[in-house]
Parts: C-alpha cells; sequence; structure tokens
C-alpha cells in the first residue's frame, strides 16, 4: 500500500490553506501560472501555423506536427503521470516551465532564421509538447492537497473558467498582436509566459507530493506505471470515467468542427455571426462552470447531472443538424456548451475526489492520453466522410450514435450516475 505522509508543520499548513478558497494565495499563484502559460501558447500556436503554411504552402506541413504532437502525448502521457506520483511535483513543474521558456525561446530564433529547417521546428515543438504532459497531471493531482476536499469543486471550476477564458482571449488577442508585431514576437512572449509560470510556481512555495516510504519505495518505476494501468482497468469510477471522457470528446470534437463547416457551407454566415457561433461553446461552458463555481457543496446528485447532461446532447446535436440558418443554430450551439461543462467539469471534479492522491498523477496521465488521441481520430474520419455526405448528415448521425451511447451509459455506468 502507498501513503502520502506528511509532517505534522505540513498538515497545520495544508489545513489553514483549505479553510476558505479565496484566502489561498497558493492556489491563486498556480491558477495564474497555469492561466498565463495557456495565455502565451494561444500566440504560439497561431504563429506556428501561420509560419507553417507560409513556409512550406502546404497543409500536410501542419499535420506533420499535429500527429507528431500526438504521437507524443499517446506514447509518454501515462510515463509522465507515473513520474508525477514519484517525484516532488512542484519541482516537475519548474523544471517543465524553464526547459519549455528556452525550447520556445529556441523556436522563435529558428522561425526568425530564413531557410530553417522544418523537421527542427517539428523536433523541438515535439519536446515543448513532451515537457507539457509533465506539467499538467503535476498540478492537477496537487490540487486536491493545495484546497482540500471542500473547494476542489470550486478550485476546478475556477481552473476551467480560466482556462476557457485564457484560450479565447488568447486566439483573438494572438491575432492582432502577430498583425502588429509579427510571428516571432508572438512565440518570444510564449516563451517569457513560460517564464512567468516558473516564477508564479517559485513563489507559491512548497505544496505536498506523495512521499513513497517504507516497503514501497522500493518499487521500480515500471511498476508504479503499471499499477496506473492496473488500478484504472480494476477500480470501477475511474474504469467508467476512461470509458465516458475519451468517448465523449470523441464526438464533440468531431461535432465542433461539422459545426464550423456548416456555418459557412449551409448557413452562410457572415464574419459577426461566423465570430458568434465560435465564442458559443467557451460561453456556453463558462456559464456552466460558473453555477457548478456558486453552488459547490450545495451542488447534489452531481453523477445524475453527468448523465442528464449526456442523454441531453445527442438530441441537441439532431436538433442542429436540421437548423437553416446561424440565427437558429447560435442559441444551440450556445445550450451545447453548457451542457458539456457538466458532463466532464463534473467528472474531473468527481474524480479528484476518488482517485487516492497519490494515484492521481498516472490516472490523469493515461486520461490525458486518451482523451488527445481518441477525438483526434474522430475528427480526422469525420472531416474526410463530410465531404463526401454533407457536414448536416454527418452531424445527424453523430447525434444518433451519441444518443445511443448516452443510454447505454446512463445504465451501464452505474458508478457515475449513482455519485452524489
Amino acid at each position: 500500500m502507498i501513503e502520502a505522509q506528511y509532517t505534522t508543520k505540513e498538515q497545520l499548513n495544508l489545513a489553514t490553506l483549505q479553510v476558505n478558497l479565496f484566502k489561498n494565495k497558493q492556489f491563486f499563484l498556480l491558477l495564474a501560472a497555469y492561466t498565463f502559460s495557456i495565455f502565451g501558447n494561444s500566440f504560439h500556436n497561431i504563429a506556428l501555423n501561420l509560419w507553417v503554411l507560409t513556409e512550406t504552402g502546404s497543409a500536410k506541413m501542419m499535420t506533420v506536427i499535429l500527429v507528431t504532437n500526438l504521437a507524443v502525448g499517446a506514447l509518454f502521457g501515462s510515463i509522465a503521470g507515473a513520474i508525477a506520483d514519484r517525484f516532488d511535483r512542484r519541482k516537475i513543474m519548474q523544471v517543465c516551465d524553464l526547459f519549455r521558456c528556452i525550447l520556445v525561446l529556441t523556436i522563435a530564433l529558428c522561425i526568425a532564421i530564413p531557410h530553417s529547417p522544418f523537421m527542427l521546428i517539428v523536433l523541438l515543438t515535439a519536446i515543448v509538447t513532451f515537457l507539457g504532459l509533465f506539467q499538467s497531471p503535476s498540478l492537477n493531482a496537487s490540487l486536491i492537497n493545495i484546497v482540500g476536499k471542500d473547494n476542489i469543486q470550486r478550485a476546478t471550476g475556477l481552473m476551467n473558467i480560466s482556462d476557457n477564458i485564457s484560450r479565447t482571449l488568447g486566439f483573438v488577442l494572438g491575432g492582432i498582436f502577430i498583425a502588429a508585431f509579427g510571428g516571432v514576437w508572438a512565440i518570444i512572449f510564449d516563451g517569457l509566459t513560460f517564464f512567468l509560470s516558473f516564477i508564479l510556481v517559485f513563489l507559491a512555495g512548497h505544496f505536498p507530493s506523495p512521499r513513497i516510504t517504507g516497503g514501497a519505495s522500493k518499487n521500480s518505476f515500471s511498476h508504479d506505471l503499471k499499477q496506473g494501468f492496473q488500478f484504472v482497468r480494476k477500480d470501477a469510477f475511474a474504469k467508467a470515467v476512461t470509458v465516458l471522457s475519451p468517448t465523449l470528446l470523441l464526438f464533440f470534437m468531431s461535432a465542433l468542427m461539422l459545426t464550423q463547416v456548416m456555418a459557412v457551407k449551409v448557413w452562410h454566415a457572415n464574419a459577426f455571426e461566423f465570430g458568434l457561433i465560435e465564442a458559443c461553446i467557451p460561453l456556453g461552458y463558462m456559464i456552466g462552470a460558473g453555477i457548478i463555481v456558486l453552488l459547490g457543496a450545495k451542488l447534489k446528485r452531481r453523477g445524475l447531472l453527468i448523465m442528464i447532461s449526456l442523454l441531453l446532447m445527442g438530441p441537441i446535436y439532431i436538433l442542429l443538424s436540421f437548423s437553416s440558418n446561424a440565427t437558429v443554430a447560435i442559441p444551440i450551439i450556445l445550450l451545447i456548451g453548457f451542457m458539456f461543462s457538466f458532463c466532464t467539469l463534473l467528472v474531473n471534479i468527481i474524480l479528484r475526489l476518488e482517485v487516492s492522491e497519490e494515484l492521481q498523477g498516472r490516472v490523469f496521465g493515461i486520461m490525458g492520453s486518451l482523451n488527445s488521441v481518441v477525438p483526434s481520430l474522430g475528427l480526422i474520419f469525420s472531416s474526410f466522410v463530410a465531404d463526401s455526405y454533407g457536414a448536416n448528415s454527418i452531424l445527424l448521425y453523430i447525434g444518433l450514435i451519441l444518443t445511443l451511447f448516452s443510454i447505454l451509459s446512463s445504465l451501464s455506468l452505474k458508478k457515475i450516475r449513482t455519485y452524489n
């Protein structure tokens, strides 16, 4: 049995920090570090995509970067989670931030130099992605120790709201920034946000990571890695989540792409309408997440809420597939974002509460790999068949299949459905 061992002083510090989330400076410093790194990365993504298209003129080269990043996530996500469960998570976050800063600045230098080898950019981007795999499980697995079980719902909700705001603003302001200063400076800005994240994590101070003690300390890395997979395979709740979350994301990401196609080809949306359509999902998600944050511990029957939201999403997609114009579609898309927040955010909250802290790094690492690869495969398939059969037809089938999946999930995933 692996147990997290903390000193009396650490326990007292934890008790003090967990009393009131909004007085927890450590949490908000880490939240700021996470938010700035996401915001800067949006600048980087836009600048890199523009550079690839400008230099190569080929969408296939963008696919090379996408597939490489997916392969890195699939191969090393679970390994990163196991490392997060063996070592000091704060140090892992600091090392990752510092090296990502250096590597991103190197990418900016390479792009600034004419005729830089494309594969060098791919390699550097893959390493940045690799380091990011360690950052996420280290932060996610530490959150319950930083805020406590009573505050985990609000803390997770605030992180998700911050994530959506930073990504949305990042893509909007990133385009303006690149138009004004160029892609190289946008990537440099991303590197500086990683350095800022490093400083903020340092200022946050020590937060507990599990100490593996006694006989368990002799466990090999391969044993710990295997233990993570065994837990996900045997634990009823973890197994249910690994079925529900990647499958839902598969349908969601495919439908999101098809919605964008329909906006142009079916609804003939103008620039203003297209912008509203793009904003509806994150806005709906933030409304749902805001309700979850405000209700906090008052929110009961969370498992039932997950299943009700899941059951509603399929019929809503079917309704969207029959929409004839953007005016009708926009409120439907907003509702999808709202329902999606209950399906995903509540699952993440429960996962943090139900999985023992010393295993959370491995569980989040495995989930990260699945949530990266499975939806992307669905996205590729949907984009291929949409050209042949029409985006609205494929969206209709997605709604029908998701409805069937939702019914089966509500019947078979009892561990989630009955969770309070």
